[in-house]
């Protein structure tokens, strides 16, 4: 699911001058690109990226106007396209009439703001691809153990919420519980957060609805966590063979990105928050380029290697000893 956005939020949000009618900012802005149309202001159309907002600096105001009215008219009217968001005009520039006019005529809301064109890019482009970016929602709880944010999934009843209760008691950041918010910002980089409803509160069975930040202070939480993990919890499965090393490495996908995932099996007696809290400090330690599972593997391929090279070593002399 993508977010929609029109060009009233971005004005509203950058506190943009508005010199067309309001009606106009009802239009939707679809990609996080902008467009600076340099080139179709000269006369080549052969490529225009329409449904960019379009940010008309110095340089392209300064060429506008050594162009007759009527050129003038003709390149406007080419910008001014019924998927066109809008035109952004920097450093506070005057605005040629004929700009405005067909602006008003072609239903596409004219900007202006006090920023340089370097600046409002930078800043309208970071806000534009976090507000746009691909989102779903997960049934799970996202917490923050020791910087990793680990995302802990399972079927309803299963003992997700108090398995966040008693590591938050143990230190550690609660993000998300029951829902969690998951935003796609980057290329292979997911960060999950709380609906505002629900923010900050665990959903208790036997107990009820609490505060995490009442009851154990604002360091207890915080509101958006980059997902680096999932842990899943199932029902201990009898005949189900679980990995026991740790080599075997499963990962999920969530929108187009893939985590690490590492499966729990529940049964009385497993204290899921330690369990949880190692998880996420072993996953710290393989990024940091130490890996237990591969160091105990290779340790025991070179202990039967050794094993193996005595046992020929032994053979061999036996064998001379009784060669005749």
């Amino acid at each position: 699911m993508t977010n929609k956005l029109t060009v009233a939020d971005i004005a509203a949000r950058f506190s943009f001058e508005v010199l067309t009618d309001a009606r106009h900012l009802a239009r939707q802005i679809t990609v996080a690109d902008l467009n600076r149309p340099g080139i179709e202001l000269a006369g080549y159309t052969n490529y225009y990226a329409e449904n960019r907002v379009q940010i008309l600096g110095r340089t392209e105001i300064s060429f506008l106007q050594t162009l007759d009215r009527t050129v003038l008219a003709e390149r406007i009217a080419f910008l001014c396209k019924k998927t066109t968001p809008c035109l952004l005009i920097t450093r506070q520039l005057d605005v040629p009439p004929i700009i405005h006019t067909l602006c008003e005529q072609r239903g596409v809301a004219l900007l202006r703001t006090k920023l340089s064109t370097t600046n409002v890019s930078s800043r309208l482009t970071n806000y534009l691809e976090n507000r746009l970016a691909p989102t779903t929602t997960v049934h799970g709880v996202l917490v923050d153990l020791y910087g990793v944010g680990v995302l802990i999934t399972g079927t309803s009843g299963i003992g997700k919420s108090e398995t966040a209760l008693e590591l938050v008691k143990r230190g550690h950041r609660l993000v998300a519980d029951d829902a969690v918010e998951i935003r796609q910002t980057a290329e292979n980089e997911l960060h999950g957060n709380a609906p505002e409803l629900i923010r900050h509160l665990l959903e208790i069975r036997g107990l009820g609805i609490i505060n995490a930040m009442t009851l154990f202070g604002a360091g207890a939480v915080r509101n958006i966590k980059k997902i680096s993990a999932v842990c899943h919890l199932e029902m201990w499965q009898q005949e189900k063979q679980y990995d026991r090393l740790g080599l075997d490495e499963e990962t999920t996908r969530i929108i187009d990105t893939d985590l690490p995932l590492m499966t729990i099996p529940v049964r009385p007696g497993r204290n899921l928050a330690v369990i949880i809290e190692v998880a996420a400090m072993n996953f710290r330690l393989k990024r940091m380029g130490y890996h237990a599972a591969e160091q105990f593997s290779m340790r025991l391929t070179e202990t039967l290697e050794a094993t193996k090279h005595a046992i020929l070593e032994r053979f061999q002399e036996d064998f001379d000893e009784t060669d005749p």
